[in-house]
C-alpha cells in the first residue's frame, strides 16, 4: 500500500528522544504539505510567550508532495518556526537535493525540538536517525567545510548536508541554512534558530523510492510537464543568464533599485547582470535535483582583488544588494561578497540590506568615520562591504550593532524611518514605486517584506495566471482593482509553497492540480486548491496575530513611500493606504485591525483560531 504524505520524524535534543509518527490525512488533505501544512502543524506551540532562541522554539523541516518527484522544478523544503528576526512567522524556502534526500529516507518533515548539552548534528539514513557530536565542527567549519566532514564522517558520499555556519552558531538574527552547492534557506533567521539548538546540521542519505498513487497518470503529466517547462521562454532564460536575467529589464522600467532606494539609475549599472556575468565570469552551471531549468550559476574570477577559482555566481537579490544598491558596478565584487555570506552562513538580502544601509547613512552625515571605525562608505565603493561582513560575524567594530538588523541599527542612531524593512525583516529589491502591487505584497508578507510569498512584478510585467483570474498586465498598470489580483497570487504562491514547488516552474495552474491529484490518489478541483492557499495565508495572520502583530505593521517603510529625485518614476508617490483598505476588503479582514474576520475563518475552517 502507498504510504499517505506526512511520515515525520521527530527528534528531542534535550532528551536525545527520537520518534516516526504520521500526520492526520485530514490535515494533509486541506493544508498540502510544505509551509501551508507547517503552520497547522506548529500553529499549538507558537504563543506570545515563545522564545525564539530558546529550547521550545519548534524548528520543521518539512518537504511537500511534489519534492523529489523528478516533476516539474520540485526540489523545494522548507524550515519553519518562530523568527528570531521578526518575532512572528519565520519560513524560510531551499532548493538542490536534500529535500529530495529526505524524502528518499523515508520521512517528508523532521520537527526537531529542545537544545542538545552539546553541538551535533543529526543523520538520517533510510528510516534511521542518530544525534552525533559536532564539537569538532563547531566554530572551526564554514558551511561548505562542514558538508565535507559531515559525508566523510558517515561514510557516505552522497549524503546531503543542510547546515550553519559561524553566523548561526552567533544566533545572528538572520542567519541561514545552507545545503548542496551554496542552495540556501536565507530569510527569517533559521540557522539562528539551529544554532540556538546546538544542532549544527542535519545529514541526509535514503535510496527508497516515492509513494505516488496513481504512476500511470503521474509519471505521463510529469515527462509532458517538463518537456514543455524546458521549452517556456523564462525557463530558455534562466538557463541562459541565471536568476538575474531580468536586471536589464527591471533597470527599464525603474524596478531595480539603486543606493539603497533612493535612486533610480547609476553609472555602470548595466555591468551588473545576468547577461554580463554571462559574458564574462561565468564558467558553469548548477542544478537542483532533476530540474530542467538550471538556474544555478558557477563563476571563476581570474585575477583582480576578488579572484578565485570556480565557485558559486550570485543570483538576482546577491547581485543587487552587494550591486545597484551600493551604487557598485563591480560584478566581481558581488561574487565574492555573495560567496563569503554563504561561507559564514549569512542570508544575503538582509545583511546587503544593512550594509548599504550604513551606506546612505553615511552619505547623509548619520554616520562618522569614529562610528564605522575609519571606513569611507562611498557609494560605488564595494570594498568597505567586506569589513563589515567580518565585522557583523565577529561582533566587532559597528558589525555589533549591523547584525541585530536594519531597523535596530538605524533606530540606534535616530534614523530608524531610513531602515527599508518590513516587521524587521529587511526589503529585497524589487521597487514598490515602479511595481505597486509589490507595495501590497511587502505590506502584509506573513514572514516581513519577502517577495517570494508572492512576486507580483513578474506578474505586473506580463505573467499571467488566467486560469485562476489573474490576466495579462503590461505597465504601466492602473492600482484599481489590483488588490484582488494581489490576494489571488498571494494564495497561488501559497500553494507552490507547500506543494514543493519552484517558484521559477511556469507550470500552469490546472497541470499542477492534474500532478497533485494522481501523485496522491485525491480528486481535489481548482476551487479546493486556491481555497487551500487562502486557508494557509490566513492561518499564518491568525499565526503572527497571536505573536503581536497589529495592523499597524502592515505598512511600507517612510524611504519607500518618498518620491524618487529622477528617473521614470521621478515625483511618483505610492498610495499604500487605499490599496491596503481594498486588500482588507477583499480578504475578508476588519478594515480597522487588520484582523480576519468571523466569517472568514469559518469559511476556510480555521474557527479553532478565533480566539485569538
Amino acid at each position: 500500500m502507498t504510504r499517505a504524505f506526512g511520515k515525520m520524524l521527530e527528534v528531542e535534543l534535550d532528551r536525545g528522544g527520537i520518534r516516526d509518527y504520521q500526520v492526520e490525512p485530514e490535515l494533509v488533505r486541506e493544508y498540502i504539505g510544505g509551509s501551508g501544512l507547517a503552520a497547522r502543524l506548529l500553529w499549538d506551540n507558537l504563543t506570545p510567550q515563545l522564545d525564539p532562541l530558546g529550547p521550545a522554539n519548534p524548528l520543521l523541516f518539512i518537504t511537500g508532495p511534489f519534492t523529489g518527484t523528478s516533476g516539474p522544478a520540485t526540489s523545494r523544503f522548507m524550515i519553519c518556526a518562530r523568527s528570531p528576526a521578526t518575532g512572528l512567522w519565520g519560513e524560510s524556502n531551499c532548493g538542490g537535493f536534500w529535500g529530495p534526500e529526505l524524502r528518499f529516507a523515508g520521512y517528508d518533515g523532521v520537527l526537531v525540538t529542545g537544545k542538545s548539552p552539546r553541538p551535533v548534528y543529526l543523520w538520517i539514513h533510510d528510516e534511521k536517525a542518530e544525534l552525533r557530536d559536532a564539537a569538532d565542527l563547531w566554530g572551526a567549519a564554514d558551511t561548505y567545510q562542514t558538508q565535507l566532514v559531515i559525508r566523510s564522517e558517515v561514510g557516505e558520499g552522497k549524503a546531503r548536508v543542510a547546515c550553519i555556519g559561524r553566523a548561526g552558531e552567533e544566533q545572528i538574527p538572520f542567519a541561514l541554512v545552507l545545503c548542496d552547492h551554496g542552495r540556501v534557506a536565507g530569510r527569517t533567521g533559521m540557522g539562528a534558530v539551529m544554532g540556538s539548538k546546538n544542532l549544527k546540521a542535519i545529514a541526509v542519505r535514503g535510496t527508497g523510492k516515492l509513494p505516488i498513487a496513481q504512476p500511470e497518470l503521474f509519471q505521463p503529466l510529469r515527462s509532458q510537464a517538463n518537456r514543455e517547462l524546458r521549452e517556456e521562454n523564462t525557463s530558455r532564460s534562466l538557463r541562459a543568464s541565471g536568476s538575474a536575467v531580468g536586471a536589464e529589464m527591471f533597470q527599464i522600467y525603474g524596478e531595480q533599485p539603486s543606493f539603497y532606494f533612493t535612486g533610480a539609475e547609476f553609472e555602470g549599472q548595466e555591468n551588473v547582470s545576468g547577461n554580463m556575468m554571462a559574458e564574462t565570469i561565468l564558467t558553469g552551471v548548477t542544478t537542483c535535483h532533476a530540474c530542467v531549468i538550471a538556474c544555478g550559476r558557477l563563476v571563476t574570477i581570474p585575477e583582480g582583488p576578488y579572484a578565485r577559482s570556480e565557485s558559486k555566481g550570485p543570483e538576482y537579490e546577491t547581485m543587487m544588494g552587494f550591486g545597484s544598491i551600493l551604487g557598485s558596478g563591480d560584478m566581481n565584487a558581488a561574487a565574492h561578497l555573495g560567496q563569503l555570506c554563504d561561507v559564514y552562513g549569512l542570508d544575503t538580502i538582509s545583511l546587503s540590506n544593512i550594509i548599504g544601509l550604513a551606506y546612505l547613512m553615511y552619505a547623509r552625515g548619520h554616520l562618522s568615520a569614529a562610528d564605522t571605525g575609519g571606513l569611507q562608505l562611498h557609494w560605488g565603493d564595494p570594498q568597505p562591504a567586506e569589513t563589515l561582513i567580518h565585522q557583523v560575524v565577529n561582533g566587532e567594530g559597528m558589525g555589533k550593532l549591523m547584525r541585530r538588523g536594519a531597523r535596530a541599527f538605524a533606530d540606534h542612531f535616530s534614523v530608524g524611518e531610513l531602515a527599508a524593512q518590513v516587521n524587521n525583516l529587511e526589503m529585497p529589491y524589487h521597487d514598490p514605486r515602479a511595481f505597486s502591487g509589490m507595495g501590497i505584497v511587502y505590506a502584509t508578507s506573513p514572514r516581513g517584506a519577502c517577495h517570494n510569498q508572492g512576486d507580483f512584478y513578474l506578474v505586473e510585467l506580463g505573467a499571467s495566471h488566467e486560469e485562476i483570474g489573474i490576466p495579462v498586465l503590461t505597465p504601466p498598470n492602473p492600482d484599481e482593482g489590483k488588490a484582488r489580483l494581489v490576494a489571488l497570487h498571494q494564495d497561488y504562491r501559497t500553494m507552490t509553497n507547500s506543494l514543493g514547488l519552484c517558484h521559477f516552474a511556469r507550470v500552469p495552474v490546472t497541470h499542477q492540480l492534474e500532478l497533485l491529484n494522481s501523485l496522491t490518489g485525491s480528486d481535489m478541483d481548482l476551487d479546493e486548491y486556491m481555497a487551500a492557499g487562502e486557508r494557509a495565508w490566513n492561518l499564518k495572520r491568525m499565526i503572527n496575530r497571536r505573536l503581536g502583530l497589529t495592523r499597524a505593521g502592515d505598512k511600507l517603510p517612510k524611504l519607500l513611500l518618498e518620491p524618487l529625485p529622477y528617473g521614470i518614476h521621478a515625483g511618483q508617490t505610492l498610495d499604500i493606504e487605499r490599496m491596503q483598505a481594498d486588500y482588507y476588503a477583499v480578504r475578508g479582514w476588519d478594515p480597522a485591525t487588520g484582523r480576519p474576520m468571523a466569517a472568514k475563518l469559518r469559511a476556510l475552517n480555521l474557527s479553532f483560531t478565533a480566539d485569538t
